[in-house]
């Protein structure tokens, strides 16, 4: 049995599924349940005067808080308690998916439930997959949920 269930959210349809199978998980409240977003850095690849990085840090952020407390009301709808925690994807460049398994192994998580959309060809050669990528280094069992 799962004790602690790390959930990683971006706010897609794909990623409440996911959330949503993992409070059914929790079943008898036994269950820590920590719902994380992970915030990208931003880089600017061309040095454009009129671009402030700092106004969409701070965006990014807001959003990502509100994804978070979104996913915390639906949580608690089910009567299932949950931590979440933002997180800032560092050094600049660092993989979504490698700052999700090093939250899992340092929290310490059991299970990590995490959406996936199921691409395929062009689009997965172009977009990628976190959950892909979560799957290939991940230190603990990762249950993936496809999206409608």
């Amino acid at each position: 049995m799962y004790k602690r269930i790390l959930v990683p959210v971006d706010g897609s349809n794909t990623s409440n599924i996911a959330l949503r199978e993992a409070i059914q998980s929790v079943g008898d409240g036994n269950v820590e349940l920590r719902i994380i977003h992970v915030v990208e850095d931003v880089v600017p690849v061309w040095d454009v005067e009129f671009l402030n990085i700092n106004e969409i840090r701070e965006a990014l952020r807001q959003a990502g808080r509100q994804i978070l407390a979104k996913a915390e009301t639906v949580a608690r709808d089910a009567g299932v308690r949950a931590e979440t925690r933002l997180i800032e994807a560092t050094p600049a460049g660092a993989r979504i998916a490698s700052v999700i398994a090093a939250e899992a192994k340092d929290w310490p998580a059991d299970l990590i439930v995490i959406g996936t959309h199921g691409r395929r060809g062009m689009d997965h050669l172009l977009m990628g997959s976190v959950a892909e990528g979560v799957v290939r280094i991940s230190p603990v069992p990762v249950l993936l949920i496809r999206g409608r």
